[in-house]
């Protein structure tokens, strides 16, 4: 688990693709102290296991599914990422609960500048809008963001000067695609009201009296 607070900005040292996996070399500082083999450091987002590190950098794997669902099939070396390390029990949740597991690619359709802020709307699947509600966490990148415009297709996230440098969201241009961890107590509920109808549904079937079911069990 991760709180979506990024640690610090990796740059792609490396990267060796294949058309199901990648393996990638990024350049990071802060997330190596005290790093272990197989620690857990979120890319983008993208919950990634350290499989090699040393000081100055660390080694990862990328399985199909990662590659189909997040950005990190369109890295070159060079390109920026934001890095956290998993959390601790220690760890202070100043973000939300961010599992590392990507939904979706979502596009940046506009950049609109509000003062001292820089407003950033989102076009996002309606498969997953229905999980991103005003004033809600949504993680875009793995950074832990605020919900603050809510369209049909699309949202909208504010970042501060700060957050404009802090995170890679900052330095990306109209057109560009990001990725998209939406809140996971959302689709817990939506399981559990489906599973729930579901199971209504089967009982109601089940207890239903009709005339052939009479005939059948021999009235």
């Amino acid at each position: 688990m991760f709180t979506g607070l990024v640690e610090e900005i990796g740059e792609v040292l490396s990267l060796s693709q294949t058309d199901k996996s990648i393996k990638l070399k990024i350049k990071a500082k802060k997330v190596l102290e005290n790093v272990k083999l197989g620690d857990s450091i979120a890319t983008n987002g993208v919950c990634l296991t350290a499989i090699d590190f040393s000081e100055s950098y660390f080694v990862a794997d990328c399985m199909y599914e990662t590659i189909k669902r997040s950005n990190l099939k369109d890295l070159k070396i060079g390109d920026k990422v934001n890095l956290e390390k998993s959390l601790t029990l220690s760890t202070p949740l100043g973000g939300h609960l961010v599992t590392g597991d990507v939904d979706c690619e979502a596009e940046i359709v506009s950049i609109t500048k509000e003062g001292i802020a820089k407003v950033y709307e989102i076009q996002l699947d309606k498969k997953y809008m229905k999980y991103v509600v005003e004033k809600g966490r949504i993680t875009i990148d793995g950074a832990s963001l605020t919900v603050m415009l809510l369209k049909d297709e699309s949202f909208g996230v504010s970042l501060i000067p700060h957050s404009q440098e802090a995170i890679t969201l900052g330095m990306k241009k109209i057109g560009d695609k990001v990725n998209i961890e939406t809140d996971l107590i959302g689709k817990y509920i939506e399981r559990f009201y489906y599973y729930n109808d579901n199971k209504k549904e089967d009982n109601n079937k089940k207890n239903k009296l009709t005339e052939e079911f009479l005939l059948e069990n021999g009235f």
